[in-house]
């Protein structure tokens, strides 16, 4: 190892205590970000001495060889959400469309939009560095909304054409699509890109690279769904009428285009909240708020390589070298900063401090100190015989910052001092992402409120979208707790459970689903208010518009679901609660919250809703003009 270019230095072999294991460690040169790269030459030395002494078990493990198993695994794990995912969607799609052209075309838009969005993500790299993140939004939120959006688009110029009867050209059945369904695409994707953008108030370069990632592909699929698409459509609209023509020169009927459906089911599914809202509303509210209880026992933390899985080899070498060596664990690093002059003041202050960590049974024997060459830095190593996310190595990390260290190192005037290690990591990180959580949220509702304003014009409107929001994302988080935080769903969804939840799990659930969600709300309120500028009475236009756009949303829901279940089986416990999260979130908001709570709302505002614009009155008199011209038309007999 130490004749290898990668290798700074070689530390002297430490037997266990049985006499049956030696371990050696190994520091490789750079950044610490660099050395999964640099991991490989140890690896291969490693084989080739196992090689030559086979008799001997010779194995390799480390955070970079931890890494680059995680990598591995991860890539493993989406491959394997590509295969489940795909064909499920192109089914769903087939159900809802009755055609393989049409199935096609989302599933086109979405994976070409995927491809331009990984592209584009590397030339924005260079402006915000993406941890390696970035590929797995992208594809995760980039089939979600290419579908999405594409479906808007098809169903809509599916019920032109229905509506038309062969009299509308494709250009123009493209164009009253753009008019309507692309306005909501726009407007729903920058409603997105708005609230995902809140997570650079983070400031944590992880979420950074998850916002980049998903505002990339978003931008992307609205650009498609109104460039690309509109032109596809008019492309696949004009065969369909070279194909009706020739149908009808064989004097063969023509094919009945699908309408705006509805149906039996979504009119059942309405009925409650179309006859009985308040107590519907009612129902639907406690049922979510049920679901919001087990937040009450919500517990934060940072998933580290105690939570890894433990099919990667480096894992289980991992594991035996802590019950080999359990006083090797964790290490505590004190790092002291004074000047050079002071650096005997400085070592004297780190005995001490060892001193008393020495007669603390939360520590272990072993404590040594380095010093760097200006003599300006100084390191007080302490092993921690536990975990790193156990109750002891907190217990450990608060005895060092809150007593030995102002007892010692804090006595020293001008010394600036810290801990770091993993523990320190496992607790600073969810603090910090504690601490930024309001400024986060905040943000957010704000952006969801201005958003739906400026789309409706209804401050009403507003109110109820970040209302709806903030109920289905918290009922979903409480439904992910029940279920991750306790033992009981271990089997059925392959896991251990660590009894808290990832750090990073509930800000990126809230400003996905946020963004998400307005897709939702900005398609059928599109549809209820476009109805009411015509002149259908509000109560109307709520149940017209929802059981038009049921159907699509419930479709949108399927696809959308069906990508986020796909990262349920992958192995490592976070993206697996993320992705169970969101697929929870998205089926309570389109099978409660849109079918249930939204109109029942809508239906008890009445004209209430569109407050304070004239939306509810400029429809009723364009509905008395329309009635005034019918009764004042001439009647003119043409016999």
């Amino acid at each position: 190892m130490k004749r290898l270019p990668e290798v700074a230095g070689v530390a002297a072999p430490l037997w266990s205590r049985d006499g049956r294991i030696l371990m050696v460690e190994v520091a490789i040169k750079g950044e610490e970000l660099d050395a999964d790269a640099k991991v490989g030459a140890l690896v291969a030395q490693t084989e080739a001495v196992q090689k030559s002494h086979p008799r001997l078990l010779l194995e390799e493990t480390g955070s970079p060889s931890t890494s680059k198993g995680v990598d591995q695994q991860r890539n493993d794990d989406l491959a394997l959400s590509e295969k489940i995912t795909l064909p499920v969607t192109l089914i769903t799609l087939l159900i809802a469309f009755g055609s393989v052209v049409m199935a096609i075309v989302p599933l086109l838009l979405a994976l070409s939009s995927i491809a331009a969005a990984i592209g584009l993500s590397m030339v924005v790299s260079h402006l915000s560095p993406d941890v390696g993140v970035g590929t797995n939004v992208i594809l995760m939120i980039g089939l979600a909304v290419g579908v999405d959006y594409t479906l808007f688009y098809l169903k809509r110029e599916r019920e032109e054409r229905a509506r038309g009867g062969g009299r509308l050209s494709a250009e123009a059945l493209v164009e009253l699509a753009a008019a309507t369904s692309g306005h909501a695409v726009v407007i729903s994707g920058l409603a997105v890109v708005a609230s995902t953008a809140t997570l650079y108030l983070a400031s944590d370069v992880i979420f950074s690279s998850l916002a980049t990632g998903t505002i990339v592909v978003v931008l992307v699929a609205v650009a498609s769904s109104l460039t690309a698409l509109p032109a596809l459509l008019v492309v696949l609209g004009k065969r369909a009428e070279r194909r009706a023509r020739r149908r009808a020169e064989r004097g063969k009927p023509a094919r009945r285009a699908r309408g705006e459906g509805g149906g039996r089911i979504w009119a059942a599914l309405l009925r409650p909240a179309a006859r009985h809202p308040l107590a519907t509303l009612c129902v639907s509210v406690l049922a979510l708020l049920a679901l919001v209880l087990p937040l009450t026992g919500l517990k934060i933390t940072e998933m580290s390589r105690d939570t890894h899985s433990r099919e990667i080899p480096a894992m289980r070498v991992y594991d035996r070298l802590n019950e080999a060596f359990p006083e090797q664990r964790v290490t505590h690093d004190v790092v002291v900063r004074a000047d050079a002059s002071r650096t005997r003041e400085v070592t004297g202050a780190l005995r001490a401090l060892a001193g008393r960590a020495d007669r603390d049974p939360l520590f272990a024997d072993g404590s040594r100190i380095v010093t760097s060459a200006d003599h300006r830095i100084s390191v007080l190593r302490l092993k921690v015989p536990y975990l790193g996310n156990s109750r002891q190595a907190k217990t450990s990390l608060d005895h060092l910052r809150h007593d030995y260290l102002p007892a010692t190192v804090g006595r020293i005037a001008g010394a600036e001092y810290g801990v770091s290690g993993d523990v320190a990591r496992y607790a600073d990180y969810p603090a910090h992402q504690n601490s930024k959580l309001p400024l986060v949220i905040g943000a957010l509702l704000l952006v969801t409120f201005a958003m739906t304003v400026y789309a409706f014009r209804s401050v009403v409107l507003g109110l109820i979208g970040v209302v709806l929001n903030l109920l289905s994302a918290a009922a979903a988080l409480g439904l992910l707790v029940l279920v991750f935080q306790s033992t009981w769903a271990e089997g059925l969804l392959d896991f251990h459970s660590t009894g808290s939840i990832g750090s990073r799990v509930p800000l990126f659930l809230f400003v996905i689903l946020f963004g998400l969600s307005m897709d939702y709300q900005v398609f059928v309120v599109s549809r209820i208010r476009e109805a009411v500028l015509t002149g259908v009475p509000t109560r109307q236009a709520v149940l017209d518009g929802l059981r038009t756009s049921a159907s699509v949303v419930t479709s949108a829901a399927v696809v959308m679901t069906t990508v986020f279940v796909s990262f349920v089986f992958l192995h490592i416990i976070e993206m697996k609660q993320i992705g169970f999260v969101l697929a929870a979130a998205v089926l309570l908001d389109a099978f409660v919250v849109r079918i249930m709570v939204l109109p029942s709302a809508l239906l008890l505002l009445g004209e209430a809703t569109w407050w304070p614009s004239r939306t509810g009155r400029a429809g009723r008199r364009a509905a008395a003009v329309s009635d005034r011209a019918a009764h004042e038309q001439p009647v003119v007999d043409v016999r």
